[in-house]
């Protein structure tokens, strides 16, 4: 495994890294510290994660949570540089939004839909915030491993569900909280974190600075409760097809056979 990729499972997976540092929940300075991070370093180092994958071994092809989203207006979470964008468009959703912190992965999402012959209403803003987005209007909001990053999980839910139609549908994923307790070593799992532990903290490497939590899934599931959402599908096993398709036998792979990486959630607004 290459520096970028074990940083990509140690920071979104799981495992260790270097330069852990507990810091308070500024939202201000956590949205500074991030968008800079995804100006400047994020998809060098991290890569982009999007539709048709919700994360490590975890199908849109193999689980159908959308369904058919012709003639649906659909709204991004954390449209990063517009893949999944481009997934929505070109199975005839009707309207393309999206949603991302940071000014140049709009930029990279407005040059990649039109480089495909799509387009999309595009805004900057933290997902946390409002910023012009209308209210009962989409039919779909969803997040490809990006829900993760907002400094107010409630809040957020809540702004969703103001986004959605009344039996809209929100679908989002992230890196599943047990996995990122969990570390390898000598083919024996062992717990290295807390699983209780919310604590906001600092990654740094490559001149690069992150700041996140590791949320319960609790967490997720009480806040989807709390703005109106009733949960219709949970995801967090790990596709076996997906996994010999690749042909992965690394640490990261073998640990998925053996606990959740990712898990992927669709809830209905009520």
């Amino acid at each position: 495994m290459d520096k970028n990729s074990a940083l990509r499972t140690s920071i979104i997976g799981g495992g260790e890294v270097d330069s852990v540092i507990s810091v308070d929940t500024d939202k201000t300075v956590i949205h500074k510290t991030n968008s800079i991070f995804w100006d400047t370093k994020g998809n060098d180092i991290l890569g982009a994660t999007s539709l048709p994958y919700y994360g490590a071994f975890v199908s849109e092809e193999k689980c159908q949570l959308f369904g058919d989203v012709s003639g649906k207006k659909m709204l991004e979470i954390g449209c990063g540089s517009g893949q999944s964008l481009q997934y929505q468009g070109e199975r005839k959703a009707s309207e393309l939004w999206g949603m991302d912190i940071s000014e140049n992965q709009i930029e990279k999402t407005r040059q990649y839909l039109t480089a495909c012959g799509l387009s999309a209403t595009l805004i900057c803003s933290p997902m946390e915030e409002k910023c012009g987005i209308p209210e009962d209007y989409f039919d779909f909001v969803y997040s490809i491993y990006a829900i993760g990053w907002t400094t107010d999980l409630d809040g957020t839910f809540d702004r969703i569900a103001s986004y959605l139609k009344k039996d809209g549908i929100f679908i989002f994923s992230w890196s599943h909280p047990i996995h990122k307790c969990v570390v390898e070593e000598n083919n024996v799992l062992a717990f290295k974190k807390c699983y209780f532990d919310e604590s906001w903290y600092s990654v740094s490497f490559d001149e690069g600075t992150l700041t996140l939590s590791d949320r319960k899934l609790s967490t997720y599931v009480n806040a989807l409760s709390k703005a109106g959402f009733v949960i219709e599908e949970m995801i967090e096993q790990s596709d076996e097809e997906i996994m010999q398709r690749r042909d992965d036998n690394n640490d990261f792979a073998k640990k998925a056979k053996m606990l959740p990486v990712t898990f992927v959630i669709k809830a209905r607004k009520l």
